[in-house]
């Protein structure tokens, strides 16, 4: 069982879906979750072209960017690069409490289904299945083809929980930010932390 204090993973690759990411990161920093971020080469593109916020080159300096943006203390988080062996994650004797892919791209599923291990995220991903913590992915495509389908049941049958970021409309979201809420406050539940980001079904 790992402590509360153990950090979560989150790794944000270049599927589009940049906002759920930056939403989800925001939410667990301010309420004082310790994260380890990884954030592909794509998916700062991606960050860029959706939200128009652009991440610094070097891992520090997103690192302390990040935790200006979002007024938290540097200490809960770190940055860590796409070939950086060796970082905790690399590891299961430092296993994260659970790990998030959100956007997750289809190549990444693969490659996690795979058990590949090309990049540290992937590396993160596969550390997280064999020490048997909670790994979600979120992959945004559409439509999905039948490899893409088959890389997900053989994940899910190994307990991974495969989360489309595809929001309700029994809210009556009146933004977009309240459609992005409603998927993070899914992630969120997924990983055991209370929210009250999204009106659940059945509450006035």
């Amino acid at each position: 069982m790992k402590s509360p204090d153990t950090p979560l993973a989150l790794a944000i690759t270049g599927a589009s879906g940049a906002p759920y990411a930056l939403r989800l990161l925001q939410v667990l920093l301010q309420r004082g979750e310790r994260v380890d971020l990884m954030v592909s080469a794509p998916g700062q593109i991606v960050i860029s072209m959706e939200t128009g916020l652009k991440l610094p080159g070097r891992t520090a300096e997103i690192q302390r960017f990040l935790c200006e943006r979002f007024g938290v203390a540097e200490g809960l988080l770190r940055v860590f690069g796409r070939e950086e062996w060796t970082a905790p994650l690399a590891s299961g004797s430092s296993a994260p409490r659970a790990m998030v892919v959100c956007p997750c791209t289809t190549g990444t599923l693969a490659g996690i289904a795979a058990g590949t291990s090309h990049n540290l995220i992937e590396r993160a991903a596969d550390v997280t299945i064999k020490e048997g913590r909670k790994l979600v992915l979120v992959p945004r495509e559409t439509p999905f083809s039948a490899i893409h389908l088959e890389n997900m049941l053989k994940l899910a049958r190994l307990g991974v929980v495969v989360l489309p970021p595809n929001p309700g409309f029994y809210q009556n979201p009146a933004t977009v930010d309240g459609l992005v809420d409603f998927v993070v406050a899914r992630i969120l539940d997924q990983l055991g932390i209370d929210n009250d980001l999204s009106p659940r079904w059945g509450e006035d």
